[in-house]
């Protein structure tokens, strides 16, 4: 069969080399003057390949549309692309949180590797090349529109990603083209995106990270539906890091409203918190609040705490009553943000939404409404939390996809 894979990023490359190791002719078409411009930027530049959970542990961390992914994630797991990435000669090392990264930290030695395995497959590859529209024939792919010549395909695998990061390409061709054979495309929306917010106080504090702070997230229903202890990051226009794109997640649908509610101080209970305030102001009580608790926080964040507590930091500590001192504990256990929406979907590190994945085969991502059509990676509408299981989506659904192109052409 001669397969057309629509896009050159993970889910592409993977489901090339699939295809092609099953016999296949197959040509990549990739818009980009290289390979993977997506995966270079990934984990900050060193690639977070995937993560090395076991199943339970990957699927409680996808968020959107996870038994869709049982079969793709059984057929090609993370520790598959692990062991084909290795056999590419790039060793590997599983971090915090069970993260894998290439031991060099660079993501251009996952890059050589998969490039590497595509071209040891056969697979022709053609850069700076834009495919505008899929051909179809009897309810069947026939092949694809390049500029104005008409390129013959048994089988197309779609994996042109969604819309964040444009620049790497992910401009939204995949949904135009699933939309114009008859699929439902669920609207894209940034998902681990940062946050934008109400308290104009956060630039102040642009550019500082907190650590070893635990972020909890309500809806505007006021329901908890996040809660974790990790790092974050105020910026000019809100938070953004590990916790807060974790938590963008779960309110993706509708951020505006949603309230975050940060415990600076996890580590101690109000009590021993309390304890903590009292020995530190009465060792300092001639100095002012913000000298007698120099050492409770950093001095710009003290500021901002003591501000929301209702305290003047110049008065001195000396004189603190119960009254204030319970509207600063209660402030550093639950430093209020709320959220007024998101970062544009440009800023997203993944898209949710996509391809409706009720009209994909889920046991081979094939389009359950055009024969030989298959659907691959972040074009689907499924997304999950940091830490490699987006990584992992891609190459498990690319796998699959490429692997179950069928050796005779079939039709609906």
């Amino acid at each position: 069969m001669r397969v057309a894979v629509i896009g050159g990023g993970a889910a592409g490359q993977i489901a090339a080399i699939k295809a092609a190791e099953n016999g296949h002719r197959v040509t990549i078409f990739e818009q980009n003057e290289k390979l993977g411009k997506k995966l270079f930027i990934t984990g900050k530049g060193r690639c977070n390949v995937t993560n090395a959970a076991d199943r339970e542990g990957f699927f409680r961390h996808v968020v959107r549309n996870p038994r869709f992914l049982y079969s793709a994630y059984a057929h090609f797991d993370s520790a598959a692309i692990m062991a084909l990435i290795e056999a590419a000669g790039v060793p590997l090392k599983v971090e915090r949180g069970q993260r894998v990264f290439p031991a060099s930290d660079h993501s251009s030695d996952i890059l050589k590797a998969l490039e590497k395995t595509v071209r040891v497959s056969g697979v022709n590859v053609r850069l700076n090349t834009r495919v505008s529209a899929i051909l179809t024939s009897g309810g069947a792919v026939s092949g694809v529109r390049v500029g104005e010549t008409v390129e013959p395909f048994d089988a197309v695998i779609l994996a042109t990603g969604g819309l964040s990061y444009p620049s790497t390409g992910s401009t939204g061709d995949g949904f135009r083209f699933a939309q114009a054979l008859g699929h439902t495309v669920v609207p894209p929306k940034g998902s681990l995106v940062p946050f934008e917010t109400a308290e104009p106080w956060c630039a102040e504090l642009s550019g500082l990270t907190l650590k070893n702070v635990t972020l909890t997230a309500y809806n505007k229903k006021g329901k908890e539906v996040y809660s974790e202890l990790g790092e974050m990051l105020f910026t000019h226009f809100g938070v953004s890091g590990p916790l807060v794109l974790s938590a963008s997640a779960l309110v993706a649908e509708e951020p505006e409203g949603t309230v975050l509610s940060i415990d600076l101080k996890p580590g101690l209970s109000e009590e021993q918190l309390d304890a903590r305030l009292l020995r530190d102001l009465a060792a300092n009580a001639k100095k002012t609040f913000a000298g007698a608790l120099y050492g409770l926080l950093p001095q710009k964040l003290l500021g901002v705490v003591l501000r929301c507590a209702g305290i003047d930091g110049a008065a001195q500590a000396g004189n603190c009553t119960k009254a204030q001192r319970r509207a600063l504990i209660e402030t550093l256990k639950g430093l209020k943000l709320h959220v007024t929406g998101a970062r544009p979907i440009a800023e997203a590190i993944v898209t949710r939404g996509g391809v409706s994945v009720s009209e994909v085969n889920p046991s081979t991502m094939e389009s359950k409404k055009v024969a030989n059509l298959y659907f691959a990676g972040e074009l689907l509408d499924t997304d999950a939390f940091t830490g490699g299981f987006n990584l992992q989506i891609a190459w498990s659904t690319g796998a699959l996809a490429g692997s179950s192109i069928p050796t005779e052409v079939s039709s609906i």
